[in-house]
């Protein structure tokens, strides 16, 4: 239950953050998902090798690398967030549709 509800609101976050900048909402929603999986398989993945490196004695568990994993996958996916509307925001461009506007300088 609390993987549906965090699939929810990951998504909800990703789909208003493209709908905010006008990009394709469903591609980033999905993609926002998918970061936050991938975050999670990799730390996986990290934790299991360094405990066969240097024989830590992890009890490799399903409930609790799940518990570890979920503050590694939320991190991630807010770091991919903020890289997203950072490149978002310098990437707007503001148009003038103002017929009053034209003939004046662009500056003003």
């Amino acid at each position: 239950m609390l993987g549906i509800l965090l699939i929810y609101w990951l998504g909800k976050y990703f789909y208003q953050l493209a709908e905010k900048y006008d990009q394709n909402k469903w591609l980033y929603t999905i993609l926002g998902i998918v970061v936050y999986y991938v975050s999670q398989l990799i730390f996986g993945l990290i934790l299991g090798i360094f405990n066969e490196l240097f024989g830590w004695g992890i009890n490799f568990d399903n409930f609790a690398i799940n518990l570890l994993g979920i503050p590694i996958g939320l991190l991630v996916s807010y770091l991919f967030y903020l890289l997203l509307e950072k490149v978002w925001k310098r990437d707007v461009f503001i148009i003038k549709d103002s017929i009053h506007d034209i003939g004046k300088p662009e500056n003003d």
